[in-house]
Order: C-alpha cells, then structure tokens, then sequence
C-alpha cells in the first residue's frame, strides 16, 4: 500500500453479515472503497467473519488492499477487579464493544479463535471477556470503539480515573498496538467523547484514530437502513419509544469529508493509515483443507465410512421399531 496523498481509510465498517445494523453488500462496498481512491477498507463485522472471504476476494478484485478485522463484545474479568486495575463496578456493567484488526496470520488465527469462543459460549451470547481477548492479544491491533467501549463509558460518566486506568490497562497488552477510537457521527455522546479521548491520550500517550462506524454507503440510504434496524427490534419506524442508536452521518464518507470531520486532530486521520500498513494478512485461496480422521489400518478412509453410515442406519431403525411396538 502507497502512502502517496492517502490521508484516510475506514477502519470500522460492518457489511449485510452485520444483520442487525447494517445493509452494505460486500461487492459495492469495495467497488466504492475504489471509486473513492481509497487503497485499504477494513471489515469488522459483529462478532463474526461470515463476510471474509467475500471481501477479500472483492477488494483484491477492485485493488484494494483487505484489512480483515471484527467488532467483538466483551464483559470485565473478575481478575482485573481483584487486580484493582479498575473500579469494581464495571465487573457488572453491561458488555462493551472493542474492534480489532489483524496484523498479520497470528493475529489471523487468534481472531478466529476469539470469533469461535464467542459462538461457542452461547450463554453468554456472544461476549468474551476481557481476559480471553488479553490471553489472544498476539497479532491484533485493538480499537477502543469511541463512545461504546469501556474506556468511552467511564469518560462519558466524568470517571476519568477509572478511564484511565483501563486504558494503560489495554495498552500494556497491547503493547503499541492499542488505539484510542474517535467518532464524530453526531450521536448521543460522540463529540463529548472525542474530545475527552484526545485528552485522556495525552495524559497516558497513547494514539488516537479516527473511525466513521459505517453502517451503510450514502446518506440517502439511512432510512432503509433504520428500516432494517426496526425489523431487527420489532419497532416501527414513527415508534417514539424506539431507541435511535445510529445517524445518518454513519456512511462510507470520502477522504475529503474525513479530513474536514478531523481537521483539528490530523494525528487520528493519520494514524488510520498508519494501521492499514500494519495490517497484512494474505490468505490462500482455493485450496480445500479438510481434517485428516483416524481410521483403523485395515480398512480405507472411504469403507470406514459407509461402515459407519451403515451402522448409523442400523441404529437408528432399530430405535424407530422399538417405537412401533
């Protein structure tokens, strides 16, 4: 990737695998990424990487250079409250949202694990903790998710000591490879957010980046957008209890209206590319890696199994007559 006139790249945007709060198709979203001259886009989906080899293969397809990532949730560990690394109220606080972004094919894998860990803890639907992301920390860059993530929270709640202390906590895991995310979408708390989090990074020197949380391409598309959302909660659009949690500022903005957005704080635009050079990960593709089964030494891998369907069948008849009796 050229750093020649780049200024900014999306680090934050969910596709239609993000069913809950997003309509982009993959396909126009790296046509688009190309349009706008734009040489890298991450995706960083819900908790999940369905979407992967999509856009991989499309952004290679429209030039542009595939950064694979995903927006994960997670809840305090008991071990970093006993720890007095933070306030002992945020053990029961809701979940908080981090992004990140792999580096290169540790990084890779290690998201894969967290991404399973989640699904595969389904009483918790879908939330980590902080200590599985820290024990998988190797490869990924993180992203404090603005005014969603722990450390936006506390700063949003004027708990600057708490905001603090969790951020040197995620930077010494991290270790220079933890941002502190900037947002202004126009959102409940976004600008008072922004604006606490370029303080708290000069107290604690840590970098800023500036994200856009894209949830869809072009402002005339936030309605069908709100629409999907409603669909997703059982509302209506004209519900006055609905719950408004996006704006229609979250779009595929240009490098032109990010520079604008961000005038004031040039190191945040900078340093989204900066991590979209960080980022390399190549994936082989068209080649089928299937597990290897143990079979015992005197039968082939192919009569192994149809001895096992046939018994399967066998098992299973004999438990429909025992119905039938």
């Amino acid at each position: 990737m050229s750093a020649d006139n780049v200024n900014f790249v999306h680090l934050r945007v969910h596709s239609e695998y993000s069913i809950a709060d997003s309509i982009i198709k993959i396909k126009d979203l790296a046509a688009a990424t190309m349009d706008q001259g734009m040489p890298a886009l991450a995706l960083t989906d819900r908790c999940n990487l369905f979407g992967m080899l999509k856009f991989y293969s499309a952004c290679l397809e429209h030039g542009v250079k595939p950064i694979i990532g995903a927006d994960l949730r997670y809840r305090v560990d008991a071990d970093r409250v006993d720890s007095n690394r933070v306030d002992s109220n945020r053990a029961n606080a809701d979940s908080f949202r981090l992004g990140v972004l792999a580096m290169n094919e540790k990084g890779y894998r290690n998201l894969i694990q967290l991404v399973s860990a989640a699904y595969v803890a389904s009483s918790t639907r879908g939330v980590l903790t902080s200590a599985q992301i820290f024990a998988h920390s190797d490869g990924l860059i993180a992203l404090s998710a603005g005014r969603d993530g722990e450390i936006g929270q506390a700063l949003l709640a004027g708990d600057g000591a708490t905001a603090r202390a969790v951020a040197q906590c995620w930077a010494q895991e991290f270790d220079q490879r933890f941002y502190l995310e900037l947002s202004r979408t126009g959102r409940p708390g976004d600008d008072a957010q922004a604006a606490a989090a370029v303080q708290l990074a000069l107290e604690v020197d840590l970098p800023v980046v500036a994200t856009n949380d894209v949830c869809f391409l072009h402002p005339a598309q936030f309605e069908a957008h709100e629409t999907r959302v409603c669909i997703h909660d059982g509302r209506v659009l004209d519900d006055p209890r609905r719950e408004r949690r996006y704006s229609a500022e979250q779009y595929l903005k240009t490098a032109e209206e990010m520079t604008e957005l961000f005038h004031d704080v040039p190191e945040a635009l900078a340093n989204s590319v900066e991590i979209a050079k960080r980022c390399s990960v190549k994936l082989q593709l068209g080649n089928y890696v299937l597990p290897k089964y143990p079979v015992p030494e005197d039968i082939s891998l192919e009569d192994y199994l149809a001895q096992c369907a046939r018994d399967g069948l066998d098992t299973r008849l004999g438990k429909l007559a025992e119905l039938g009796e």
